[in-house]
């Protein structure tokens, strides 16, 4: 049992389901009106499989865009499998949610970004110590010519994307 909770792993691992709900539906019932997705993985993940020409092309990381032409989506726990065309050569690839590193809806403006980690996901992240957080706005030291500068937070934004 660890000593703290891990909530960056946690965040990651719900945003993950996110994705493989969305994708789930769009398999079941395609794409709704506008919406479309530009899904940057890395290349060099040991579970992805795409052909030897594409990591040959995308050493390292790869962004495709699931949009007009896509075949037999097909979503798992661990990841999603697609057909994708790329230059009227369509190519089967299977991408694990773990290698994701952006998730993006353009037509609706939402994005998802996936820090990487160095360690295994097994190995528990050392805490960080707790930093207060506190209303800013009132501290007479942070006023500038009536405006208030606002010190950075750790706060993980979701609707950053959103309209």
């Amino acid at each position: 049992m660890s000593d703290s909770i891990d909530y960056g792993r946690l965040m990651h691992r719900a945003m993950r389901g996110l994705i493989q709900q969305v994708l789930s539906d769009v398999a079941r019932n395609g794409l709704p009106g506008e919406h479309h997705f530009f899904i940057t993985f890395d290349t060099t993940h040991p579970d992805a499989e795409l052909a030897d020409w594409l990591k040959d092309r995308y050493p390292e990381e790869m962004t495709v865009v699931m949009q007009s032409w896509f075949d037999d989506l097909q979503v798992t726990d661990d990841g999603f499998s697609v057909t994708l065309n790329f230059g009227d050569a369509p190519e089967r690839m299977h991408i694990p949610y773990d290698s994701i590193q952006t998730f993006v809806d353009p037509s609706v403006e939402f994005g998802l970004r996936f820090e990487s980690h160095d360690k295994a996901d097994d190995e528990p992240t050392p805490p960080e110590s707790p930093r207060p957080l506190r209303d800013r706005s009132k501290d007479e030291s942070t006023r500038n010519n009536g405006k208030t500068d606002h010190a950075p937070a750790d706060v993980v934004q979701l609707d950053t994307f959103r309209k």
